[in-house]
């Protein structure tokens, strides 16, 4: 995920007060060790004022200046930032446990429950153990399969309403999302949520807000801007309406779980005494897994419910936010590339009507036009890292504790290792060795190594089903007066970097047999 930083002039105005209280902890290295090349940094704010809130985009700008190893040091931090395949190679794979730490920030403190979550946990014995329940039983390839049937009645519902509304333009990026978070909250919580929209809108609110370094992650020396900060009295608010309905649903699972194993009552219409969890289809959800394992008391370290609260919330964020800005991206391209739209419609119209099925398995071309999404807009513009001690990296110093940051959307656009990088063309990886799985350092978008992402299989079971089917179901166009290269295709500041504006398109049905 990416992390932003929100400096303004007017937000530099308020923090003039606090410039003398750190102007006696300022003072340039003197050690005489060599660091990466960068601009020259002003007293305090060190390159704060070079950083917008697009940041792998200022990154960029400023990396053709100096280098793709570059320090910038934002407040009192030192911030490494790589922008080639090369030193990214060196930094997630030869050296990966050395950067195998997550850089802390007040807000994911607050919203992962003290680094509870998988991504968020500091690189020790409970991060290894939290990942291997994540990708042997969480995201196991059995378990995203079993939420199938879900995926299926949640596109159809899309479609459905996609279909009531044809006639006039919809606003296809907030149906996408909605029909992601329903989709993310019966794979976890299965029956068991009463309040799903609610709860929906808190985790989006709060996931929005995380996005960001606050000021107290600058300056971590300063005790009074971390309780002056305004955005930790947000998050916490948040996070007791979170508490409230998550606590609740926990409570609720592990009431069912008991009248299953004593037998009684009847959780269900068809009163089936074979259920082995609260999934909408007799099966476990993702709270009934982590209740089992809990119970198991196998754990080298216990799980309570922050925890499991931790790693739900971001999974709902993997599940929804990643997944949902993909597919809105694509839409945005294929309206922007008429002839690549018309390939894949092609194709999905073709394979769907010849085997009557709605499998997505055979959808060589559509795989392309979403590994090319994938390439030209990464869900991860900006891998996060942090120093564990201090090291050297293509031979300059790196100190210990310094966040570092692989800019991989400059990556994925650099004109040294891909041809005419702003055009969108799937057809680059026909035939073309190319992976997701990080072994490919010029193209990065789920990461790499030991913290590449663990819900890969996840995210693109959710993206492919609903982009077929879009495309299967519907013929596209922009609203009269709104041409291709009018569309806006700037980036939300954000953890994903989704789509600045939402995406509002005609959708005229096609006639078919699986709607």
């Amino acid at each position: 995920m990416d992390l932003y930083f929100p400096f303004s002039f007017t937000t530099f105005a308020l923090f003039l007060p606090f410039v003398f209280l750190f102007l006696t902890k300022w003072k340039k290295s003197k050690d005489g060790k060599k660091l990466p090349p960068g601009p020259k940094n002003l007293p305090i704010i060190g390159h704060m004022h070079l950083v917008s809130s697009l940041p792998h985009r200022s990154f960029r700008v400023l990396a053709k200046i100096y280098g793709p190893l570059m320090h910038l040091k934002l407040g009192e931090t030192s911030t490494i930032v790589v922008s080639s395949p090369k030193i990214a190679k060196e930094v997630l794979k030869t050296q990966d446990p050395t950067f195998a730490a997550r850089p802390g920030t007040l807000a994911l403190e607050i919203i992962s429950y003290n680094h509870a979550a998988i991504s968020f946990s500091p690189y020790d014995d409970y991060w290894r153990q939290m990942r291997r329940i994540c990708i042997l039983e969480l995201l196991s390839a059995k378990q995203v399969k079993s939420f199938g049937s879900i995926r299926n009645d949640e596109v159809l519902n899309l479609v459905k309403s996609i279909r009531s509304s044809a006639g006039k333009p919809i606003n296809l990026t907030e149906k996408i999302i909605s029909t992601m978070s329903a989709t993310t909250c019966r794979a976890a919580f299965g029956k068991v949520c009463k309040d799903k929209e609610t709860l929906i809108k808190i985790m989006s609110k709060a996931l929005a807000l995380s996005g960001g370094f606050d000021l107290a992650d600058l300056f971590p020396s300063s005790k009074m801007l971390k309780t002056l900060s305004w955005n930790k009295l947000k998050l916490l608010a948040m996070r007791r309406k979170l508490d409230e309905i998550l606590d609740g649903i926990i409570e609720e699972h592990k009431e069912n779980l008991v009248k299953m194993s004593n037998g009684n009552g009847e959780l269900d219409q068809t009163g089936d005494s074979k259920r082995k969890g609260n999934g909408e289809f007799g099966n476990e959800d993702l709270v009934d897994v982590f209740l089992r394992i809990k119970e198991s008391g196998e754990l080298q370290f216990p799980i309570d419910n922050d925890k499991i609260k931790a790693v739900i919330s971001e999974m709902f964020s993997a599940g929804t936010e990643s997944s949902s800005s993909t597919i809105n991206w694509t839409m945005a391209e294929l309206v922007r590339n008429p002839s690549v739209m018309a390939k894949a419609q092609a194709e999905v119209r073709e394979t769907f009507n010849r085997r009557k099925t709605t499998d997505t398995q055979n959808l060589k071309y559509l795989k392309l036009v979403i590994k090319e999404t994938l390439r030209i807009h990464s869900p991860l513009p900006l891998i996060p890292r942090a120093s564990r001690e201090d090291c050297e990296v293509n031979g300059y110093f790196i100190p210990a504790n310094a966040k570092v940051f692989v800019n991989t959307w400059e990556i994925g656009r650099d004109p040294k290792y891909w041809t005419n990088p702003e055009s969108f063309q799937p057809e680059r990886f026909e035939n073309n060795p190319i992976d997701l799985t990080g072994n490919n350092f010029e193209y990065l978008p789920f990461g790499s190594g030991r913290r590449i992402c663990p819900g890969l299989t996840f995210g693109l079971t959710g993206v492919e089903l609903p982009l077929a089917q879009l495309l299967y179901n519907f013929d596209w166009k922009l609203p009269e007066g709104i041409n291709p290269d009018d569309l806006n295709m700037i980036e939300n500041s954000g953890m994903t970097a989704s789509r600045k504006e939402d995406l509002y398109l005609f959708a005229d049905p096609y006639p078919n047999d699986f709607s």
